[in-house]
């Protein structure tokens, strides 16, 4: 129904305000209501019994053994205490009645006088009487009244306290309905002053909430398109602000990832023009006889040197398409990491010689079994070594260390001197397509996938990779592996 957050938003608190006003407002009228009722109640209870007390005495004083004939014996006198309690109580109306429940006599601020037909007291209020108890009731009290009125009735009793009649003061309940009209049109006028105010004020609040969502959504479009430069403005320190810097965090890594794929796509071109060009030139020089044929195996040799250049480079991205796709799958088994290092150590024995490097291998036991695919860690360590030899200084130190972690892992690492990565570097330096050699001086070969593959199966494993660094001085890489069930 609604596709904008803004329109939810608003939406969502009018309905709150509404039904917040509309509770308050049934609860004030409920609650002032009652109020007005009770206060009327009390004032016609207190000017009944005030009038009931002057026309007991006086009815005492007489010789009558019967209210009526008191009362057309006294008139005067009954009238005008009726009246006299009637001006005190503003808006009360007093009225007699005798022990049948029949009224005799009315007296309002205005006029009194004798009732000219016979009006009965409702009968649950006469029941009560006659049990001497005070009675109350709203209503027209038998049509005396055109409208509700509240009355209350309290009995007259003689002096050997038999009940002889009854006093009933009444006053009008259009009094509390005016009170309550001007009431509910003082709170609507009100809340929708307030509901104004809300209003806008919401209208701001949204507008500062889907505003940057807005621009976002703006610069997600341009991103589709390959604009990876747009930035989202960030205001403020809440949650929103928070969304925007990672959106603007996100862009910023999408723009280095685009220009780095751009750097990728231009260095593997030229590694595999550049071999590709030395084949067919070597090739060519044999087949029109340019190279004398004793020097033909030599320039064989370049030719599978080359190939195997453009091998290396044909694996690696093989290896990232699989490790991206997931199809690539770990097969676990215990093997001796240390019989592993030893192996590729050896290996390297001829470039370790050519730079005259410090070799140290530090096993802290003679077999340690790790738990893992033995391919995968291989192709990770024989990478971080011939990195660690290919960037170690010449004379420099280079060691291989294995330790135990904790009780459930082992520690490699492999340290070299040397020029080390810069602390611009570091961060980048398992992304994909990352080269800290940008010049490509000595990694020549290099396309800026190792370091990223050997995360990616490290945590594959559930284990962490990490590198430590000072520029100039040093680089050691460190990776964990859990420990196989022979240790």
């Amino acid at each position: 129904m609604f596709k904008s957050v803004f329109a939810k938003y608003i939406t969502a608190f009018i309905l709150i305000i509404f039904i917040s006003f509309s509770m308050m407002l049934s609860i004030i009228v409920s609650l002032v209501n009652n109020y007005s009722v009770n206060i009327r109640s009390e004032i016609v209870k207190s000017a009944a019994r005030s009038a009931e007390s002057y026309l007991t005495l006086r009815f005492e004083e007489a010789d009558s053994y019967d209210l009526r004939d008191f009362v057309l014996e006294n008139y005067t006198d009954v009238n005008n205490i009726m009246e006299s309690v009637a001006k005190k109580c503003d808006g009360v109306s007093l009225m007699l009645a005798d022990r049948s429940g029949n009224l005799i006599l009315y007296a309002h601020p205005e006029k009194s006088g004798y009732f000219q037909t016979p009006i009965f007291l409702p009968a649950d209020m006469h029941e009560l009487l006659l049990d001497k108890q005070d009675a109350r009731s709203v209503g027209t009290l038998s049509g005396v009244f055109e409208s509700a009125y509240i009355s209350y009735a309290t009995p007259m009793l003689d002096d050997e306290a038999n009940y002889c009649g009854s006093v009933i003061a009444s006053t009008s309940g259009s009094s509390v309905e005016t009170l309550l009209n001007k009431m509910i049109k003082t709170i609507f006028i009100s809340s929708l002053w307030i509901l104004i105010a809300v209003l806008i004020a919401v209208y701001f609040i949204t507008e500062m909430i889907t505003g940057p969502l807005r621009e976002m959504n703006k610069a997600a479009k341009k991103f589709g398109s390959g604009r990876f430069d747009i930035r989202v403005p960030v205001r403020g320190n809440d949650e929103v602000a928070e969304l925007a810097k990672a959106f603007n965090d996100m862009a910023t890594s999408l723009d280095n990832f685009e220009n780095t794929r751009n750097t990728f796509m231009a260095n593997v071109a030229h590694d595999l023009r550049t071999p590709m060009t030395t084949i067919s030139g070597f090739i060519d020089n044999i087949l029109i006889g340019a190279i004398p044929k004793e020097n033909e195996a030599y320039y064989l040799g370049i030719i599978k040197e080359e190939i195997k250049r453009l091998s290396r480079l044909v694996s690696s991205l093989l290896d990232i398409t699989r490790l991206q796709a997931g199809d690539r799958k770990l097969v676990m088994a215990d093997f001796d990491i240390c019989e592993l290092a030893r192996l590729i150590l050896i290996s390297f024995e001829q470039k370790i010689d050519s730079k005259k490097l410090n070799v140290e291998f530090d096993c802290e036991e003679e077999r340690m079994t790790v738990n893992a695919d033995r391919d995968a860690i291989y192709q990770i360590l024989y990478n971080i070594c011939d990195n660690g030899v290919k960037f170690a200084r010449n004379g420099g130190d280079y060691r291989i260390r294995i330790q135990n972690a904790d009780k459930k892992k082992i520690l490699v690492s492999v340290y070299n001197t040397g020029e080390g990565i810069s602390p611009d570097d570091l961060p980048h330096i398992f992304e994909r397509f990352y080269k800290a050699d940008k010049s490509r001086g000595v990694d020549k070969n290099g396309v800026g996938l190792g370091m990223y593959i050997s995360r990616t199966i490290i945590e594959a494993h559930g284990e962490k990779i990490w590198v430590e660094s000072k520029h100039h001085q040093f680089s050691e890489f460190f990776f964990t592996l859990p420990k196989g069930s022979q240790n």
